[in-house]
């Protein structure tokens, strides 16, 4: 299976140098101990919350009234290729593959503890201003803080 945002898979794997750990939870499985289809989504939201923090962009509240643009996620997909299962150690990579006049692409990519990919994703994130719900432009400087991180 290719998903269509993977061109070179080895070449796009290789790029992601950030990831999260998590271990998946009893909650989080159904009762064969598989981990439920939706907890994906839940890991790609823990890997980008920590990956912006590790970037250094802010994750502003929506009800500060100073605040000119929060992400807001306007799509996620899921790529399944390996079962995960109860007590399984994944780590979630995430990377920015684009960033647009107002949004990002956001890439993600989970191993297990045999570094065997289990599933992978993107999803669109675009700055929204919470008191229009209207996108705003990223900033250049925003856009230059990016790219001195040689991430886009």
């Amino acid at each position: 299976m290719k998903a269509s945002y993977i061109g070179d898979f080895e070449k796009w794997a290789n790029d992601f140098s950030f990831y999260t750990q998590v271990r998946v939870r009893f909650s989080e499985t159904d009762m064969y101990g598989h981990m439920n289809n939706t907890v994906s989504f839940t890991y790609f939201e823990q890997a980008r919350i920590d990956y912006f923090n590790h970037l250094g962009i802010l994750m502003p509240s929506a009800i500060d009234d100073n605040v000119n643009g929060i992400p807001i996620v306007a799509d996620l997909q899921c790529d399944y290729r390996k079962q995960v299962f109860f007590d399984d150690v994944i780590h979630v990579y995430a990377k920015v593959a684009k960033v647009g006049n107002s949004s990002m692409d956001i890439h993600y990519l989970a191993k297990n503890q045999k570094d065997e990919v289990c599933f992978t994703g993107r999803g669109t994130v675009v700055q929204m201003d919470p008191r229009t719900g209207k996108s705003v432009p990223i900033t250049e400087e925003e856009k230059a803080h990016l790219a001195a991180l040689a991430i886009i």
